[in-house]
């Protein structure tokens, strides 16, 4: 299994598209619809969840309704409201070989503040509540839920884990695009010293070499 880190090449916002008059950043969502969507879809699993037995919903009719919203979760923050929210995007492929990659890409498009916000909010927060509702259910003997609630955390778990990947590897990469750069400057400064000193070595030479009087 290996990773690899890349530029988001794809839906790019242009220079000052995203800025308002005099070149002052829009206080509106860019995207409002993804981002209601972004809340919405992760909202709603834990609704339905805290309240399928209220509503006097059976265990399999809730097992069912949480799982499906947890999929299409699951699917739309990672294909689409990480892309178009923060410029983000992780994926996964195997090759001809059956290794797996993973690929963490990073955009160039500048995202609206307050979308990031929320974006990085709502991720973040879902997995603490549903790390809140393991607890309660082992405490509370619920271990009927447990498999539900796990599956919950692994995937909100898996796409904060890709993100943070994401965020953390393009600041990785520019520190590593940094140091390669000052490595080949103190190596190229080394090289042109040691050749400007044998160039003027047999000059020195030839200069202190005493002359012979006939």
């Amino acid at each position: 299994m290996s990773s690899a880190r890349m530029p988001l090449l794809e839906d790019t916002v242009g220079f000052g598209e995203d800025e308002g008059e005099f070149g002052v950043k829009k206080v509106s969502l860019t995207h409002p619809y993804i981002t209601l969507c972004h809340i919405a879809f992760r909202g709603a699993a834990v609704v339905v969840y805290l309240l399928c037995e209220a509503f006097g919903a059976g265990f399999i009719t809730s097992f069912v309704s949480v799982i499906l919203l947890l999929s299409v979760d699951f699917w739309t923050v990672k294909n689409i409201t990480g892309r178009l929210m923060v410029g983000l995007r992780w994926w996964n492929y195997v090759d001809d070989d059956g290794k797996s990659h993973w690929v963490f890409e990073s955009g160039q498009n500048r995202v609206n503040e307050r979308e990031s916000r929320i974006f990085w909010v709502a991720l973040i927060l879902t997995p603490l509540l549903w790390s809140l509702l393991f607890i309660v259910a082992i405490f509370g003997f619920e271990f009927r839920w447990l498999l539900l609630v796990t599956i919950a955390l692994i995937l909100s778990g898996s796409n904060l884990y890709g993100y943070i990947r994401c965020k953390v590897g393009s600041k990785e990469s520019m520190t590593s695009l940094t140091s390669d750069f000052l490595r080949k400057q103190v190596l190229q400064n080394a090289v042109s010293l040691v050749t400007r000193q044998t160039a003027a070595q047999p000059a020195t030479n030839q200069s202190n070499r005493p002359t012979n009087i006939v």
